[in-house]
């Protein structure tokens, strides 16, 4: 079995500052970025994502994987948290569901994402993956946390 080598420069350190900037809050982050996202909208608590099947996202069977179909939709409801909190807030998704329907086999796929606000510090979040072709994919529920000490206990 192969080994994996690590480039000690691309890791991620411990303690203190990311090596990296965003854009702007409402941005691709660097795995984001890998996956190949595109944010095509984000406001009012709903947002629109697009990644391209690519075949370095695919499963063995030659279909998109469902992790990538899962960031999608997950980076979608981030995105559309992000479209309702002040920048700079820490928040993480606490719990997720994703249902698959139907494979992809090509073409750009799109999450459409709405968020409603929970009790205290939750947030829900619902997701529908679409193929190029309209057909829905997908569809993903999650629940998020705005951590504490933020304005939201």
């Amino acid at each position: 079995m192969a080994r994996l080598k690590i480039d000690k420069e691309e890791m991620m350190p411990v303690d203190g500052p990311r090596p990296f900037d965003l854009e702007g809050w409402i941005a691709t982050a660097p795995f984001e970025d890998l996956v190949g996202l595109v944010i095509d909208s984000a406001a009012d608590g709903r947002a629109e994502l697009r990644v391209p099947f690519r075949v370095k996202l695919s499963q063995g069977g030659g279909v998109m994987h469902g992790g990538a179909l899962t960031t999608l939709a997950d980076t979608s409801v981030a995105m559309a948290i992000k479209s309702l909190l002040p920048e700079g807030t820490i928040f993480a998704t606490t719990e997720l569901n994703t249902t698959f329907l139907a494979p992809v086999k090509s073409g750009w796929v799109r999450a459409v994402a709405d968020v409603s606000r929970g009790e205290g510090r939750n947030f829900v979040g619902k997701a529908d993956v679409f193929d190029e072709q309209e057909v829905l994919v997908a569809r993903f529920n999650s629940n998020f946390r705005v951590a504490r000490g933020q304005g939201f206990d």
